[in-house]
């Protein structure tokens, strides 16, 4: 198989099962949002150990961990990651599963404005057209919410500078998720440790797998992610992307029945206009780049 077909495909199954999360999320309704994310930091510590062992990649974790400048930046990834899992968590179990489809819609919107403010980029027209457009739409949804959509702007925000960290990190995914997990690892063991009436291994041992499977289920589409990301260029994955909250959408809307008055998909449509904005100055870019470097 082509190197861009199968990076094609392990990119849209990354994105497909990141979709699908607000099914599996619902499943452990019995549990707490904070018991859920403290089983998914330890058994994704626990999955990625077993895997990296078995594939006997240990150097990157040991030279890690002798940068203490690196190993600052990995703590703070941890806690932004930390933040995001916590409010998709707590947004699916409190069916506000629409909005958490709203948070990563905006997040390339966000990731830009963190551009600008962090690393100096300068916008180009069209972009700066496709921010105006995306900050009518939080106007016109703090309307029809009645507040601010909080959990969509947390876990855009959360997720855009979890993703400029990462970015200045460069770790591989595998090594890096399992140092992320390791420094939130002990925080969730003292949580558990004291924390009365958990659902985990108190009879409903369908619930007490899947809190275990919760390991699995956070680092296999990063690792299919990365994959991709290593065989197709950026501008496809930056397609691909917009396949989770298109399920997410549609699963709040069509499974769990979510309301969907005009205002609010008004809203989402001054979303999805700014993502088609950005996303055509993106392509014209790319395209004019290339025809410069192949006359160069």
């Amino acid at each position: 198989m082509p190197a861009s077909r199968h990076g094609l495909l392990l990119g849209f199954a990354a994105y497909a099962i990141w979709g699908f999360f607000p099914l599996y999320w619902r499943l452990l309704d019995d549990a707490t949002p904070l018991e859920i994310l403290a089983h998914r930091i330890v058994w994704s510590v626990v999955f990625v150990a077993i895997l990296l062992a078995a594939r006997r990649r240990w150097q990157a974790v040991r030279d890690l961990t002798r940068q203490p400048r690196k190993l600052a930046g990995v703590a703070l990834a941890a806690v932004l990651i930390g933040v995001n899992w916590l409010t998709f968590i707590y947004g699916v179990s409190s069916e506000q599963v629409v909005e958490v489809s709203l948070g990563y819609f905006v997040t390339p919107l966000v990731a830009v404005g963190l551009g600008v403010v962090a690393l100096k980029e300068r916008l180009r027209a069209t972009q700066w057209v496709a921010v105006g457009i995306s900050t009518l739409a939080v106007v016109v949804l703090t309307v029809d919410y009645g507040r601010l959509p909080w959990i969509a702007l947390l876990l855009a925000v959360s997720f855009g500078l979890y993703g400029l960290v990462k970015k200045r990190l460069a770790l591989p995914a595998a090594e890096g998720l399992l140092v992320e997990s390791s420094v939130l690892a002990p925080v969730a063991l003292v949580y558990l440790a004291v924390q009365d009436g958990q659902a985990f291994g108190h009879g409903n041992w369908t619930l007490t797998a899947l809190l275990v499977v919760a390991g699995p289920v956070t680092a296999i589409p990063l690792l299919l992610f990365a994959g991709a990301a290593n065989r197709i260029p950026l501008t496809i994955l930056g397609v691909l992307q917009y396949l989770a909250p298109i399920l997410h959408l549609a699963i709040g809307v069509l499974a769990f029945h979510e309301p969907m008055p005009a205002a609010r998909l008004a809203g989402f449509a001054l979303v999805w206009l700014a993502l088609a904005v950005f996303s055509w100055d993106g392509i014209r870019a790319t395209r004019r780049s290339r025809l410069a470097t192949a006359a160069a």
